[in-house]
């Protein structure tokens, strides 16, 4: 099963393969994440279910059944007596361009959720963002770089406070992990270019950790679980087994 320290290694390969990539966009810096939770799941669950995401065994997503529309989702979870998926989790890793998205990650979050957790399927959210991260404008000069504030984590805090039984749009539990890129990068970098450069060159020293910065308001109890993949994992297996 995966700790704390091996997730931060897996996302850690995940990063380096968008610096190969020099997309977001591209499946292959999801693979190695997407892959490594499916497998933590099936070690955890056993051999009762099967386990769907890419980068793991058949390197396919699945579709869950959702009250509006039926959708693929990142990892899914299918019993396998019944086959059908009985939880899924998607997971959102953002590298770029944040402020410019922040409320449609939100905003889509909650209607992918509500669509699926109508058809009484639990359904659990993973959020990965750097701590600073470049804002980029067209042709790929970098316009300023962003921070992960507590302004940010607001509108996590109020779904923190939902109760998942009366709000269908909130995950049963979102994992939000922030991280910081080591070595650092100077924010006198002026182009995407001038960014993935520097991380290839620094390859062999790249090293994701968790960000230094506290968000205090994310500690409370409630509906998040801040940096912290064990525990989350502990409420995904507690959840299935409950079914």
């Amino acid at each position: 099963m995966l700790s704390n320290y091996q997730f931060l290694e897996t996302i850690q390969t995940s990063f380096k393969e968008f610096i190969n990539c020099k997309t977001s966009r591209s499946t292959a810096k999801l693979k190695p994440l997407h892959g490594a939770i499916a497998q933590d799941i099936a070690t955890r669950l056993g051999d009762e279910y099967k386990i769907w995401a890419q980068g793991y065994e058949t390197d396919k997503e699945i579709k869950i059944n959702g009250r509006y529309i039926d959708k693929k989702v990142d990892i899914t979870i299918v019993n396998k007596q019944t086959g059908k998926p009985i939880t899924g989790i998607a997971v959102k890793f953002v590298m770029q361009n944040y402020s410019q998205n922040s409320n449609n990650y939100f905003e889509n979050m909650l209607g992918e959720t509500a669509n699926i957790r109508t058809t009484n399927c639990p359904y659990f959210q993973i959020f990965i963002i750097l701590d600073k991260l470049p804002y980029y404008e067209e042709k790929g000069k970098i316009k300023r770089w962003e921070k992960f504030t507590e302004c940010n984590i607001h509108k996590y805090c109020k779904l923190a406070e939902d109760n998942i039984e009366h709000f269908m749009h909130t995950p049963n539990k979102t994992l939000i992990y922030v991280i910081h890129v080591l070595p650092d990068i100077s924010e006198k970098t002026k182009t995407k270019d001038e960014y993935m450069n520097y991380y290839n060159k620094h390859k062999k020293d790249i090293c994701i950790e968790e960000t230094e910065k506290e968000y205090k308001e994310l500690k409370k109890e409630g509906n998040i679980i801040f940096n912290d993949y064990k525990s989350f994992m502990d409420k995904i297996y507690h959840t299935i087994k409950s079914l």
